[in-house]
């Protein structure tokens, strides 16, 4: 599903990924943990082509293709997938016309039929019902008077729509609630399948309460310095990264 190698990227003149190396097959779960500022986001970001990140070396296959020079409109209409930690809104678009308007463009990549709007809405409204927002937040603006628990679940909601091959989940779990924390668990675990990989990238171990990881990564400064199964999630939890530091890259 995904090969990283040997990736350095960099925001300006500060270099933030070094050295990475990374493998997801597909039906895969990986957690990817570590401390502020060691490069999870900036990884999650790479990947999916934010352009303000440039990769000074190294390689990134997702499913076979080098996709480093595509745009990330081409990345999505391949199957990648970014849940933001931030959700920003959209004013003046609808939640309804926004998901429509992604579909299209990337079906129309696709050369697959356009969605109709009488359609979209039906299963729109059960993709709402699945990831617990009322059926109403599809004809509000993007976003737009959500509360951070809403925009994360209207960031599920266009997940269960576009059905992506990976997605990455970058701190979904970051300011949720219990109930939601369980519905985030509830929505990945429903779309897991043998063809679908999913990064769950997080500071704390909770959410891995409800996605069980089939590997967990540590980050530190730009690079995984160890990988393990649920277990070290479960060890992160009781004795946070300090143990770390003496780990060289496993």
């Amino acid at each position: 599903m995904l090969k990283i190698q040997s990736l350095n990227a960099s925001v300006g003149d500060k270099s933030i990924i070094k050295s990475l190396n990374l493998s997801i097959q597909p039906g895969e779960v990986h957690a990817i943990m570590g401390p502020n500022g060691s490069g999870k986001s900036t990884l999650s970001n790479v990947i999916t082509g934010h352009p303000d990140y440039q990769v000074t070396a190294g390689h990134i296959h997702y499913q076979g293709e080098d996709i480093l020079e595509m745009t990330p409109d081409v990345r999505a209409t391949k199957g990648l997938f970014m849940s933001f930690q931030y959700p920003v809104g959209l004013p003046g678009v609808t939640t309804i016309s926004f998901l429509q308007a992604v579909m299209n463009a990337q079906r129309k990549q696709r050369q697959e039929p356009l969605v109709e709007a009488t359609d979209l809405i039906a299963s729109a409204r059960v993709a709402c019902e699945q990831v617990g927002l009322p059926a109403q937040f599809l004809h509000r603006a993007l976003n737009k008077g959500f509360s951070g628990g809403e925009k994360k679940r209207a960031e599920l909601l266009q997940m269960r729509l576009l059905e992506p091959k990976l997605a990455i989940l970058d701190e979904t779990d970051s300011g949720l609630d219990i109930d939601a924390l369980k519905m985030v668990g509830t929505v990945v675990n429903e779309m897991r399948d043998n063809a679908r990989s999913f990064v769950i990238v997080t500071h704390y171990p909770r959410i891995l309460e409800y996605i069980k990881p089939d590997y967990v990564h540590v980050m530190r400064d730009g690079n995984i310095i160890k990988t393990g199964d649920a277990a070290l999630a479960n060890q992160l939890e009781k004795s946070g990264y300090a143990w770390l530091d003496d780990t060289t890259k496993d």
